[in-house]
């Protein structure tokens, strides 16, 4: 077995690295929000808004 054969090239390791950079991370921050804002509003609807 040859140790080579599973290393990355620059070039994989470039793109690897912009897709998570530039597509996944804001994928993930936009569902991290989106999931807590439906966490607030199904609060509020269960127990009513602030201050009430």
């Amino acid at each position: 077995m040859e140790a080579s054969d599973e290393k990355f090239t620059k070039a994989q390791e470039l793109r690897s690295f912009l897709f998570l950079a530039v597509v996944m991370a804001p994928v993930l921050a936009g569902v991290i929000v989106a999931g807590w804002g439906f966490i607030v509003w199904m609060v509020q609807t269960v127990v009513g808004p602030p201050g009430s």
